[in-house]
């Protein structure tokens, strides 16, 4: 017998672990939502070319794309009923193909070799900040819209849920 702690797994625990991680409908549907959303990225920013300025279209797209997942979620967890190919489709494939982090660095990047170095900082920054402050007002957005009762406020008056 060997020493240790092995252990011969059950076929049925074999199965259940295999049945826990996503499919192949699932890797579809965010193949699909990815394709639409780098597809909707890459027109935006063939309209509004960066140069060597701000990249203007980037940095919309990725704050436009965190106020959309702020306010998708809500009404993924929330609204709606559960779906099994929504959350990978929309959230995963559609807003993760529209927004971009490697286009945002290669965006710093373009700044920063182009001596604009004050700029890279200010578009790496304001990327960020804008980007949190984007889920947030789509979080705060979608329980609004959705007349659901906004945490924060219950939390603050003591009646947290």
């Amino acid at each position: 017998m060997p020493s240790g702690d092995a252990r011969i797994a059950s076929p049925s625990a074999i199965q259940q672990h295999r049945r826990s991680g996503p499919g192949a409908a699932d890797l579809a549907a965010v193949a699909v939502g990815g394709g639409v959303g780098s597809v909707a990225r890459y027109l935006l920013a063939a309209a509004f070319p960066a140069g060597h300025g701000f990249p203007w279209a980037i940095f919309a797209v990725n704050v436009s794309g965190c106020f959309c997942l702020g306010l998708l979620m809500i009404y993924l967890l929330e609204v709606w009923p559960p779906r099994r190919f929504l959350r990978p489709l929309l959230a995963i494939g559609l807003i993760g193909g529209y927004t971009t982090f490697s286009t945002y660095a290669g965006g710093v990047l373009t700044l920063l070799t182009g001596h604009a170095g004050a700029l890279a900082v200010a578009y790496a920054l304001s990327s960020i900040a804008a980007g949190l402050l984007a889920v947030w007002s789509g979080v705060k957005a979608g329980r609004t819209a959705a007349g659901l009762p906004v945490r924060v406020r219950a939390r603050r008056s003591g009646g947290g849920q």
